[in-house]
């Protein structure tokens, strides 16, 4: 039926027919206005004809008399299944004709298209439950299940504390420094650390039900030369200690210093010189030296002595009388006077520097302790980040001499690394001339496969120093942010070193930073206001 006054609508065994009755009255019908009166008359999802539609139009417009013309039908809905490129998901849309779906229409329909895996149950009841309504629609219906990839070999540390020297970069270039404390020991045979091996990692299948391989995790080994340390021999995953000592991170392994223990360095007991860690109770007097390939630990002063480590040195009170100390890592003390000190990473000194040549390949710290009064004054200091202190100068002394972005270690390397990279790259160049030259004029010793072989070990190794070039490079031009920083006040004189930007400060300043802002050195008060020097 219809509300319309002419236009009824009659439904046969899933046909639809409309009828037209006889009528004083018979309203404009346009096929837009028929089209609203079949949906509401509740057959807009039924299959309609728009040949029939057009013909029941002419007769309704035309017609004298009573006239019944087919319109439609009530039919199965249309499936289509559309599945992604990376078959990891499968839609369907579905055109509804009027009939019911039942469930096996739809498996039938994904069948088909080759969808196995994944499907959703939830999905296909709800279209079901809908098919009655007419709505049409595109639903996601299936997703595969993707691989996952295994975990990498992990180490665990076994052991409470290691020392690790490796420096660490933050965003600015700067090193952090932390203070040594105690020297961590482990006993021989200690458990040290346990490799943990890779996974294999979990396969996975797309909509189609192909399998999906995993990315096996990377599998790593104990680091090798571990000195003091040994792959158990009943579990190829356990280091153990093979010596007592002080235990050192190294990637992926720990090794086991041994450490010397004595109370006093002078004539009575020579000079040392000590594979591991040396720890002094007391002082070091001058004239005495003390090598080690490991820290050394000074309980009191070092005067006029000269020390060498591989690793750290700390010394509990002050380096003085033209002592020599020199670090493969960091160093500090209480204080410094009247002494040279270098570091690979960072001096810092709890109260004050005076007199005294210190060079740090990336920071050096004055005042760490005593920032109401910590003093660097005098003599040099060259580091390739910062530069921090206090107080910098002495109103009554001479000339304070700082250099920032100087790291002769870094500068060195990178050299080095260039010329390894242009002679890996000429040897590479001239074996894929030698390729190309047998392979034109013919190879008749058959040398063309072990050119060729020879030329991709070339380009390999080539390949392998460019990130290594590329990390360099990075830390290079981190000397851009280099800076002094003062805390409290300038006094005296100070010449200061950006590269080769140079300032001489010959009044009492307050405190700030000084930079380099493009070709000029700045100076940034608390406030934040900038001002130009040079």
């Amino acid at each position: 039926m219809s509300d319309h006054p002419v236009l009824d609508f009659v439904e046969r065994e899933d046909h639809l027919f409309a009828s037209i009755r006889v009528s004083s009255e018979r309203p404009p019908l346009e096929l837009d206005t028929l089209r609203e009166l079949v949906a509401q008359a509740g057959y807009a999802h039924w299959r309609l004809a728009d040949a029939a539609l057009a013909a029941l139009l002419d007769a309704y417009n035309s017609a004298s008399g009573e006239i019944e013309l087919p319109i439609g039908e009530r039919c199965d809905a249309a499936i289509a299944v559309e599945i992604a490129g990376d078959a990891m998901q499968a839609w369907v849309s579905v055109a509804f004709c009027g009939k019911a779906m039942e469930p096996e229409a739809i498996y039938q329909a994904l069948g088909e298209a080759g969808v196995t895996f994944g499907i959703d149950q939830a999905v296909i009841d709800t279209l079901c439950a809908d098919s009655l309504a007419g709505s049409s629609e595109r639903f996601l219906i299936a997703a595969g299940l993707p691989a996952e990839a295994g975990e990498g070999t992990r180490f665990e540390l076994l052991i409470d504390d290691a020392r690790d020297r490796a420096p660490q970069l933050n965003e600015k270039g700067l090193i952090d420094f932390r203070e040594l404390g105690a020297i961590p020991t482990v006993a021989a045979e200690q458990a040290l650390m346990r490799r943990i091996p890779p996974t294999t990692g979990t396969i996975g299948r797309n909509v189609r039900g192909e399998v999906l391989e995993p990315v096996v995790g990377r599998n790593e080994a104990f680091a090798d030369h571990l000195l003091g340390a040994y792959v158990a021999t009943d579990d190829a995953n356990l280091l153990r200690a093979v010596v007592s000592g002080q235990p050192i991170r190294c990637g992926n392994g720990v090794s086991v210093e041994p450490v010397f223990c004595i109370r006093n360095v002078n004539l009575a007991t020579g000079n040392i010189s000590f594979d591991g860690t040396v720890v002094i109770e007391g002082e070091v007097l001058p004239g005495m030296k003390v090598r080690a390939t490991g820290d050394i630990v000074v309980g009191d002063v070092v005067d006029g002595a000269e020390l060498d480590a591989g690793g750290d040195v700390r010394v509990a009170a002050g380096i003085i009388a033209k002592a020599h100390v020199k670090a493969g890592g960091s160093v500090s003390a209480r204080f410094v006077e009247n002494a040279q000190v270098s570091a690979g990473t960072t001096i810092a000194i709890d109260d004050t520097a005076l007199q005294s040549d210190l060079q740090a390949n990336n920071q050096i710290i004055v005042g760490l302790k005593a920032r109401n009064r910590g003093r660097l004054a005098g003599g040099s200091a060259r580091a390739m980040m910062l530069i921090s202190a206090p107080i910098l100068g002495l109103a009554t002394g001479g000339v304070t001499r700082l250099t920032l972005g100087v790291n002769p270690e870094l500068e060195a390397r990178y050299q080095d690394l260039l010329k390894k990279i242009e002679k890996q790259r000429e040897e590479e160049e001239n074996l894929e001339k030698l390729v190309k030259h047998f392979t034109k004029q013919g190879d008749k010793a058959e040398l063309l496969e072990r050119a060729k072989t020879s030329w991709q070990h070339a380009l390999q190794a080539w390949g392998r120093l460019l990130p290594e070039r590329e990390e360099l490079e990075k830390q290079l031009n981190l000397v851009a942010q280099a800076r002094i920083d003062v805390g409290i006040a300038v006094e005296g004189a100070v010449d200061m070193a950006f590269g080769k930007k140079t300032l001489r400060l010959r009044r009492k300043g307050e405190s700030g930073t000084f930079r380099t802002d493009g070709d000029q050195i700045v100076f940034t008060d608390p406030g934040g206001n900038l001002q130009p020097l040079s």
